[in-house]
């Protein structure tokens, strides 16, 4: 059995020094000066006479685009954009509001209030009407029930997925605009 050698590990993040792969670069010194288009070498020497690495940060332009950086604080200052760009980021929830089809104005009323919370914090809001026993048999009353609250939030949302029969309950998700 031959043995073959072992890859070397992936690497993350950007490629530097050696392991630059195009023949040419465009080079950016360290002031912030084009230094023009060169040899991968030639360029990687140069970093190393001033004391720093040859750091690949833009790979898909032609040529590609190589500074000198030191590359661990090039990393790490990434790292860092990186979790203030996941601290920022809002995720978008689904909340439910439950009801029933033959429910009363003021609970109505209290259950839309929740709703128009939800919204405006911008998650989506998925509406459950449950149908108990012969209430199963008065489909037209929970669609209308629906419609009424399509109406009542036209204007701060939209529906994402429209009424929809799914066993015993009807379902319906509203999404901010």
């Amino acid at each position: 059995m031959t043995r073959r050698p072992l890859a070397p590990p992936p690497m993350n993040g950007p490629r530097f020094n050696q392991f630059i792969q195009s023949p040419k670069v465009r080079v950016i010194d360290e002031n912030g000066e084009n230094l023009g288009v060169m040899f991968t070498r030639e360029a990687f020497e140069q970093a190393q006479e001033v004391g720093l690495d040859l750091v690949e940060v833009s790979p898909n332009a032609d040529p590609p685009v190589a500074k000198f950086l030191d590359v661990g604080k090039f990393k790490y200052e990434a790292q860092k954009k990186a979790n203030i760009a996941r601290k920022s980021q809002k995720t978008q929830e689904i909340k439910e509001i439950k009801m029933r089809p033959n429910i009363d104005d003021h609970d109505y009323d209290t259950k839309m209030k929740k709703v128009a919370q939800f919204i405006d914090e911008g998650d989506k809001v998925k509406i459950t009407l449950r149908f108990r026993g012969r209430e199963l048999s008065h489909g037209q009353l929970g669609m209308a029930l629906l419609q009424r609250v399509q109406a009542d939030t036209a204007e701060t949302a939209k529906v994402e997925a429209y009424p929809r029969m799914e066993g015993r309950q009807m379902l319906m998700v509203l999404a901010p605009k």
